[in-house]
């Protein structure tokens, strides 16, 4: 703490008493100067622990009355209640700023009180009965100490509804606002107000405990995102306190460091220096020769993990028509057969894991050590996790389509989860002679697992009894017993059925001159355990087929491209014959040629049923005299992000603000669906929620109240909120009819500041179920 200048600590409390496990911690405290607090569930400068050891609550029948009686060391009934056992947890709080006093430590005093296991306040969320608590905690601090003494009330989770109500603490006090959990400011201070006059704080997180899940494993902060909220915090004057939950902080050195770097001297960090700042804390830690090759691979990094917590992938979360959300513990939430994105993904995890490793052995012995914690565990190990992942869920799929090769994915599975407790083993025992040994055995794995460790398994950690258990694999593998004979198995791109036995004849996703996605394919598998010989016949001869046949012992994967040179125009299906252990297979290749006058070559191109853009890539960007779009680098899950500056901007009537404008040419006219992927922001402002507005060409703008069309809570952590937080998107659709063929105009508003769209997706009807949405789209001119 004291290398990075941080000189405030709020100690953990599940299952710890700062002040009872060692009764000279505020002593050491003082000594090194550091400034002691309370979390925003421990008022009064008492640890919730020290309750939760020495009180046994009363239980009440459904009437209040009491049938089993409890006990505390004030006399109490044991419950942590004001409205029950007011006076013994006053005399509790009284205690703790009495040692406050006796002990004479700085500190910063928490007021208000929520519920024991950081939930409300079992007594109800009463603006009155808040108004009392924090009076009752003043009365003490008054009588003991002095109400000089700082103090702050922490807007966490349902606190915040007190705020919304109207509630305001005592003019001294500081106010500090919060994050979700997940790096997204839920309020900021309303500017057309007078300020607050004991100011404002921030708590902000880097390590969670809660729904939708727990990320405690490896650091997944992405420094764009985190600069982008703090920057915010700071011009609505959140600027007194900010404290940030970093679990054992081991793993999150990073993001400590910048967020405590960032808070000392915001001017010395605007978003242009982000690289400069990874560069520097390479060279501070693995001296200047590689810095810029570590930097890099710690930006791509947090780019990667930025898409999704390593803990979710194994969450597919799913909503249908009617808005109801579905989560499956138990599919991947990236496509296995859409774009190839687990391929991508993963490959992309392989490669940076590749990067880490061949710098790690350019470096001097003195750094290897600090380069495994700081840079090549975290990187390598997610890698490996994705690898099993890839190999454990394709394994299922193709275990229902009856693949021989079911089997081998099966064993690469358990060969990765090998290596992610070899790689654990390493952190634990093999580096820093030891220094390190326990700080790796977080589960990471088996998330999800009801049946193996109870209700709390969607979110929760795997434990039992408040233990950690160690990961297994979840979901588990699985083998066929396979028949003797071979027997022919066909599998098409873009879809996870199989021929012969899936209904229906197999359909290629269309192809198209322009398209930017991945080349179509045909699997040809074996059922058995013979091998035998395919071949492969096309209906057109500009239709390729690589390999056109062979020997299948247990798959053979065919691309298939198209001779461009020789297509006729408009659209055309090509049926492509695979045949093979006296059976046969005929799949439809939908070949669209569209014709593409000079006059519509300009901008993004419809192909394969849709259109799909970084927002970043705008083809003009249209300003305002005191507002624009601006573009944060990397901010978005596959490119930057665009959002309003500056960030403090009043709201504008739609279709008057900044805008986006991005140019495409439609081939598909009709009604069409623009999908909006926006950051998962919080309404941080005063209304009932973040607005946008979208139109075609000339058209009316539409306008999107994002808040309202998610349906995300981040009070009561809904359903809706658990979906936007653990895909880390917003998505948002409008419909839209386009009239004629040939170039267009989207059109992008902005109507409310903190909007930061990432992608903006065209259904034009062929788009594929995906995670990242499809590839960018091909444009004019290549």
């Amino acid at each position: 703490m004291l290398r990075l200048r941080a000189n405030y600590l709020w100690p953990a409390v599940w299952g710890r008493a700062f002040a009872e496990d060692d009764p000279l911690n505020h002593a050491t405290a003082k000594e090194y100067g550091i400034v002691m607090g309370t979390s925003h569930e421990a008022p009064m400068m008492r640890g919730i622990e020290e309750w939760n050891r020495h009180a046994v609550p009363a239980v009440r029948d459904a009437a209040g009355t009491i049938t089993t009686p409890g006990h505390d060391p004030y006399g109490g009934t044991g419950e942590w209640s004001f409205r029950r056992n007011g006076e013994a947890i006053k005399a509790y709080w009284t205690d703790g700023i009495r040692r406050m006093a006796r002990e004479d430590f700085e500190g910063v005093v928490t007021l208000g009180m929520r519920g024991n296991g950081d939930v409300g306040l079992p007594d109800g969320d009463g603006i009155e009965l808040m108004q009392e608590i924090i009076a009752a905690e003043r009365e003490i601090l008054a009588r003991e100490l002095s109400t000089d003494v700082p103090q702050v009330w922490t807007l966490y989770k349902e606190v915040q509804r007190y705020w919304a109500k109207g509630l305001r603490p005592p003019d001294d006090v500081i106010v500090v606002f919060t994050d979700d959990n997940w790096g997204n400011i839920r309020k900021m201070p309303d500017l057309s107000l007078p300020p607050h006059p004991g100011g404002y704080g921030l708590y902000y997180h880097f390590d969670y405990v809660g729904g939708g899940r727990n990320y405690k494993w490896v650091d997944t902060a992405l420094l764009a995102n985190t600069w982008e909220q703090l920057h915010q915090a700071y011009a609505y004057g959140n600027d007194r306190l900010w404290v940030a939950n970093v679990g054992d902080m081991k793993g999150n050195e990073l993001p400590l460091q910048f967020f405590l770097d960032y808070a000392w001297d915001p001017a010395a960090l605007p978003a242009e220096r982000l690289s400069t700042w990874e560069r520097q804390f390479a060279a501070e830690n693995f001296g200047a020769a590689l810095a810029a090759e570590i930097a890099g691979v710690l930006h791509d990094y947090g780019r990667l993990q930025s898409r999704r917590k390593p803990e979710l992938l194994n969450r597919r979360i799913t909503v249908d028509a009617a808005g109801t959300i579905t989560y499956d513990d138990r599919m991947t939430p990236f496509s296995l057969v859409g774009y190839r994105e687990l391929d991508r993904v993963t490959d992309e995890w392989h490669d940076l894991a590749q990067r880490a490793l061949k710098i790690g052995a350019r470096l001097p012995k003195a750094f290897q050590d600090a380069y495994y914690e700081l840079v090549q565990y975290a990187t390598q190990a997610t890698a490996n996790l994705y690898a099993l992942r890839r190999a454990e869920f394709t394994n299922l799929l193709y275990a229902a389509q009856g693949r021989a090769s079911a089997n081998a994915l099966a064993a690469v599975t358990e060969a990765r989860f090998a290596d992610d407790l070899a790689l654990a083993e390493k952190y634990n025992t093999g580096i820093a002679g030891g220094k390190w040994k326990g700080f790796q055995t977080q589960p990471h794995i088996d998330y999800g697992d009801v049946e193996r460790y109870g209700p709390n398994a969607p979110w929760q950690q795997p434990e039992k009894d408040n233990v950690a258990l160690p990961d297994v694999i979840f979901p588990a593998v699985k083998r066929l017993e396979l028949p003797a004979a071979a027997s022919l198995g066909v599998a098409v791109d873009g879809s996870a059925d199989a021929w012969p036995g899936a209904a229906g004849r197999p359909v290629l996703p269309e192809f198209s001159p322009y398209q930017s996605a991945p080349p179509q394919y045909v699997d040809v598998f074996n059922r058995g355990r013979t091998p035998f010989r395919c071949t492969v016949t096309t209906g057109a001869p500009w239709v390729l087929v690589e390999p056109r046949g062979g020997r299948v012992e247990e798959e053979l994967r065919m691309t298939v491209r198209i001779d461009w040179a020789r297509v006729p125009a408009g659209t055309t299906t090509v049926p492509i014959t695979v045949s093979g252990a006296g059976s046969s297979v005929a799949v439809d290749a939908v070949v669209r040629n569209p014709q593409l006058p000079p006059r519509w070559r300009r901008g993004f191109i419809e192909a394969g049923g849709y259109v799909s853009m970084e927002a970043e890539h705008c083809s003009a960007n249209v300003g305002t005299a005191d507002v624009g779009w601006r573009r944060i680098p990397d901010l978005g899950r596959t490119g930057a992000g665009m959002t309003p500056f500056p960030v403090t901007a009043a709201s504008r009537a739609p279709g008057t603000g900044p805008r986006l404008e991005y140019r495409m040419t439609l081939f598909t006219t009709g009604p069409v669906t623009v999908w909006a992927f926006l950051s998962p922001r919080s309404n941080v402002l005063q209304g009932d929620g973040l607005r946008y507005a979208v139109a075609f060409d000339d058209a009316e703008p539409q306008v999107v109240n994002i808040t309202t069309a998610t349906g995300a809570d981040d009070t009561a952590m809904n359903r809706q909120w658990e979906r936007t937080t653990s895909d880390n998107v917003n998505l948002t659709a409008t419909r839209h009819v386009i009239g004629a063929p040939g170039p267009h105009v989207l059109k992008f508003w902005m109507v409310d500041p903190a909007v930061i769209v990432q992608k903006l997706v065209v259904d034009t009807g062929g788009l594929r179920a995906s995670y990242l949405g499809p590839p960018e789209s091909t444009r004019w001119p290549w």
